[in-house]
């Protein structure tokens, strides 16, 4: 009776995703794995504030994999743990060749996984990689999801308190997609909160303007309120630029200003600390 539902496109996923995984653990041993970094820039002026580190995957034969495609199966798998280490390392790697070159660094900021925020020691872990490129925390920020920092609070308050006391400024990323009550963002000592780009997408929108702005503004409102910085991500019109410029938000990643780029070609950007900015909308 279950061979009614096993069917050929059902074979070929499960063919697929275990290809995936044995490519993946082996993109660890043949260093596939490399960085693409993200600017944050002051929204009216272009000025680059940080970087996000994100994590790409050059893979010999099928190139550039999407984040998408490997990111859930370093979850499931438990690779993640081997993943967020190494993004940790690769990025503190960068700003140490960065500085030794004279390039003018910002803060780059690193995500933690649920998998990575929960684990013992953690802090050390991310303190003794930092001394050993001979960086210090604050050239690094790290980036947890609300459904993380909510899977546990009171261990959450505690881990991230002790990221906080070695000098790592901290950021709610997603912010408004999870469940956290105003009580709970209160207690966790994040500097930042990043509006999902899901709200900002609907601005704009005829049909879903109203809602997604009242979100938009309620969340800038919160930040104020709390004195948390305030990130906006997914900026990709000059509809959404004005928006957040009108409400009082003052910091935005997107490709209406930049697209994620490998170092190289960030660093000319970092020795001119500002972004070009032509004001056209980002290209589809």
């Amino acid at each position: 009776r279950l061979s009614r539902f096993y069917t050929p496109t059902l074979n070929r996923e499960i063919l697929e995703q275990f290809q995936l995984e044995q490519a993946l653990r082996q993109a660890f041993e043949r260093d596939e794995l490399l960085l693409h970094y993200q600017p944050r820039v002051e929204i009216d002026t272009g000025r680059i504030l940080s970087l996000e580190a994100l994590v790409r995957w050059n893979h010999p034969d099928w190139g550039l994999v999407s984040p998408t495609r490997f990111i859930p199966i370093a979850e499931a798998t438990g690779l993640i743990l081997q993943l967020g280490p190494l993004v940790l390392r690769l990025a503190c790697r960068q700003i140490q060749q960065w500085r030794a070159a004279g390039v003018p660094t910002v803060p780059v900021a690193v995500n933690l996984s649920a998998g990575e925020l929960y684990q013992e020691g953690l802090a050390q872990q991310i303190g003794d990689c930092v001394a050993s490129f001979q960086i210090t925390p604050a050239d690094l920020e790290f980036e947890i999801t609300e459904s993380a920092a909510m899977r546990s609070i009171d261990q959450a308050v505690a881990i991230l308190s002790n990221l906080r006391d070695k000098g790592f400024a901290l950021s709610i990323d997603d912010f408004g997609t999870g469940y956290a009550s105003l009580s709970y963002l209160n207690r966790l000592p994040m500097q930042a909160i990043k509006i999902d780009q899901s709200f900002l997408a609907e601005i704009g929108n005829v049909e879903r303007h109203r809602q997604s702005a009242a979100i938009v503004k309620a969340i800038v409102g919160l930040g104020a309120t709390l004195d948390l910085h305030i990130i906006a991500e997914g900026v990709e019109t000059q509809a959404q630029r004005r928006f957040l410029l009108e409400h009082g938000c003052q910091v935005a990643q997107g490709y209406l200003f930049a697209r994620p780029m490998p170092a190289d070609r960030i660093e000319p950007l970092l020795r001119a600390c500002y972004l070009p900015f032509d004001g056209a909308d980002a290209p589809g």
